[in-house]
């Protein structure tokens, strides 16, 4: 990837099946709080307040966005940009632009297609996309729809052992690279209007279905998330599969260190969106942290708070390897301003 000069292209407006009805507006969305003002104005207050609430008071989800804003850029000139290339690799395969799709849930709700279509638009765009256990579409779906994409799951770990067996070994048949453990929801976070809303009882998990019997565990089933996963139970994810192990939700050197000790092969720094813990670091102040922690053994990315090409640069420059993409996303499914094609907006 080239010194200087970086224009990125945020996907934000997600690809329909030939056929398709162009929804949205062919209009001047120019950046993404466009798209989010757009998505605010027509989804259901329901879907709204899904994607948009943080835990508790969303301390921690505003101070995401602020963060970046409180980060000031040193540029060096007279460099040669006559040329850019903004590909990289993350754990050995090539992307397009250090952006990716981070694991979000329930894309259904945005649009009918869900997942599908992200899984699409990923594909397109040449980029990663980290598929959610709390997916609306099935694996297999979702995988038919961009078979040449680029796909790592994340799972959020089951008290179940069995089921989370399975559930990785389904992962890997089905070409996924990466599996992404998510370590910061012992328990759901505290979302207010979620709870107002009694969303969960509405909402099934098709990648939890039994591929023999086809009924989806209903989400509220799902909220018992292991409560017990510590650092021992990584050798017993090691030992049934041979694919990257990456940790999401890391937010200290302190773990970080831990992470290198247990031999995973990435970090991903979250605070999940400000969806789980109020009132922890922004992303974007833990990076600095944890990638010295690291000391280059393995590769660190980064979600939360990223809203401008601007933002990207900063994690970039505070050493990430890649940042990844979530409430953005569902701002431009519901948008689908592009009808049928992906169209990206320089940020």
């Amino acid at each position: 990837m080239s010194e200087s000069g970086l224009s990125l292209s945020v996907f934000c407006v997600l690809g329909t099946e030939k056929g398709d009805e162009v929804a949205g507006p062919e209009m001047s969305l120019v950046c993404l709080t466009d798209f989010q003002a757009y998505a605010r104005e027509h989804l259901s207050k329901s879907t709204r307040d899904f994607i948009e609430g943080g835990a508790d008071d969303s301390v921690t989800r505003d101070d995401n966005t602020a963060a970046f804003k409180r980060i000031r850029l040193r540029p060096r000139y007279l460099r040669d940009v006559s040329e850019v290339d903004t590909r990289t690799t993350i754990q050995g395969e090539e992307i397009s632009a250090p952006i990716g799709i981070a694991p979000t849930g329930f894309h259904c709700l945005v649009w009918p297609d869900g997942e599908m279509s992200t899984a699409r638009a990923a594909q397109a765009a040449g980029i990663c996309y980290i598929t959610s256990t709390l997916a609306s579409c099935s694996l297999e779906d979702i995988v038919t729809a961009a078979p040449e994409g680029l796909r790592w799951f994340q799972l959020y770990v089951h008290p179940d052992r069995q089921l989370n067996k399975q559930l990785i070994h389904r992962v890997e048949s089905l070409g996924f690279k990466a599996l992404v453990i998510t370590l910061d929801t012992p328990v759901c976070g505290n979302r207010r209007y979620d709870i107002q809303n009694q969303l969960r009882r509405n909402l099934t998990l098709k990648d939890l279905q039994s591929p023999k019997k086809g009924n989806s565990l209903p989400y509220f089933q799902m909220a018992s998330i292991s409560t017990s996963l510590c650092w021992k139970d990584l050798s017993w994810f090691q030992s049934i599969t041979r694919l990257p192990i990456i940790l999401k939700g890391i937010l200290t050197r302190e773990d970080a260190e831990l992470a290198v000790k247990h031999n995973v092969q990435g970090i991903i720094v979250s605070n999940h969106g400000g969806r789980q813990l109020d009132e922890v670091l922004a992303s974007i102040d833990a990076l600095t942290e944890v990638v010295a922690a690291v000391k280059g053994k393995i590769e660190v990315y980064l979600d939360g708070g990223v809203r401008t090409g601007n933002d990207v640069l900063k994690a970039l420059a505070l050493g990430a390897k890649c940042v990844f993409l979530g409430r953005p996303i569902l701002w431009g499914l519901a948008c689908k301003a592009a009808g049928r094609s992906l169209r990206s907006i320089d940020t």
